[in-house]
């Protein structure tokens, strides 16, 4: 009896350590499958559907001052600090900008100036004429009458008075002939002072001065440089009115157009500063549409405020027109409402009931509940920006942790403990949902 027991005994230790080794085994070189899930966090802001674009900064108002006159740049003006103007100069009305060469211009004004004073003696010798004229004809006429008085009682020969009818004709005629001379010096004179107000404003034209308060946006010419002013004056400066408030010219695509009209709301970002957002309001939509590679663009005009310097003129801007807003609600990616779990990673309470979450029309979004277990949330969906959908739920909270997507992963038993260490649900590929624009 004794011999059986110690014989039970025995097998029943040997069947405990291949137990415990087995155990061990599969606890050190054994294989499980884990779950990782990617996920990100629900936002809470503003969702709006757009209309995309890009365009460029543009100054409200632009001058663009010119030369009328042909001539070299002799020298700057000074702008509002005492520096010589240049890119960046503040200038005020009627500012001297620049200065051209006036030596053949103040040589054409004296020019006129003598042509003027020529056509008065002109004028004044004309007068001369006519009184001479004019006196020699009323000594012609007593003649002539008095060779009519005396001719017919034969106290005149014939010769005599015809002498003084053509005495008396001669002088009519002369009298005529200074009065017209002195219409031509009157025409003249008319010409030289004509000739001397255009050399004066070309005179005045050497001297360039702003027409508006501003900003130099482009200086053009360099001191020294000749300027050759044809049918069009030659271009100098560009002067900025106010850059406290700018323009953004955006072009959109004839499919688009249809849906953009005045006061309609706009953000923009501009590369140089890509995490900031600008708001502006459209204002005209340009008729003139340009085609390229049979593409139809129409220009937009884009109205925003820059009164903390910030935007500089020819920027480019990245437009977004904001057709729709849905302000203050939780939203998340697409890929989080596309996502379908599996059974295995659904917890066990909701497995039975999946197909009232994944069913047509519905929408739900998955939550971590547990180590390796999702849970569903239905949600009511409003608009989309194309990156990310208004959802709505009593039971979501900003910053919550939402799956979107799992993958199976095969692991040794030893490396589990390690993956044990941190937390599945990893968002492996780190995204952010970014609101179509701020609230106001």
């Amino acid at each position: 009896m004794k011999k059986y027991l110690r014989y039970g005994i025995g097998t029943a230790v040997a069947v405990a350590v291949v137990a415990v080794v087995v155990a061990l085994w599969k606890n050190f070189y054994g294989e499980e499958n884990i779950f990782l899930f990617s996920t990100e966090t629900i936002q809470f802001g503003n969702v709006a559907t757009t209309i995309s674009a890009s365009g460029t900064v543009e100054p409200e108002e632009l001058v663009n001052v010119g030369a009328q006159v042909s001539g070299k740049i002799m020298s700057f003006g000074v702008d509002t600090d005492g520096n010589p103007v240049d890119y960046r100069s503040t200038v005020t009305k009627g500012m001297v900008l620049a200065h051209i060469d006036e030596v053949l211009y103040e040589a054409a004004l004296s020019e006129a100036k003598a042509s003027k004073l020529k056509a008065q003696v002109q004028i004044l010798s004309a007068k001369a004429t006519i009184n001479q004229a004019q006196a020699k004809l009323v000594l012609a006429e007593r003649n002539w009458i008095r060779a009519q008085e005396l001719h017919p009682k034969g106290s005149m020969a014939r010769s005599e008075y015809d002498s003084s009818e053509a005495e008396y004709l001669v002088a009519k005629a002369n009298v005529e002939v200074a009065e017209a001379s002195l219409k031509e010096a009157e025409a003249q004179m008319e010409i030289a002072e004509a000739a001397m107000v255009k050399a004066e404003r070309n005179l005045s034209y050497c001297v360039i001065v702003s027409p508006v308060d501003g900003v130099i946006v482009d200086r053009r010419v360099s001191v020294g440089q000749t300027l050759v002013s044809n049918m069009s004056a030659s271009s100098i400066f560009l002067i900025a009115t106010d850059l406290k408030k700018m323009q953004v010219w955006a072009s959109v695509n004839e499919a688009d157009i249809g849906s953009i009209h005045n006061g309609m709301p706009v953000v923009f970002t501009v590369d140089t500063f890509p995490d900031e957002e600008f708001e502006g309001v459209v204002t005209k939509v340009r008729l003139n549409a340009t085609m390229s590679q049979n593409v139809v663009t129409y220009v937009v005009e884009i109205d925003t405020d820059n009164s903390n310097g910030r935007l500089i003129p020819y920027l480019t801007a990245n437009v977004k027109f904001i057709k729709a807003m849905q302000k203050a609600t939780f939203s998340v990616s697409n890929a989080a409402l596309r996502y379908r779990p599996d059974p295995e990673v659904v917890s066990p309470a909701y497995r039975g009931k999946l197909d009232d979450y994944l069913g047509r029309g519905k929408h739900t979004v998955w939550v971590p509940d547990g180590k390796q277990t999702l849970r569903p949330i239905p949600v009511e969906v409003g608009l989309s920006s194309g990156a990310a959908v208004a959802v709505s739920s009593p039971e979501l909270k900003e910053g919550m942790t939402i799956v979107t997507a799992h993958r199976q992963k095969v692991v040794a038993a030893g490396d589990k403990k390690k993956e044990d260490l941190s937390s599945p649900f990893v968002n492996k590929v780190p995204t952010r949902v970014r609101n179509s624009a701020k609230g106001k």
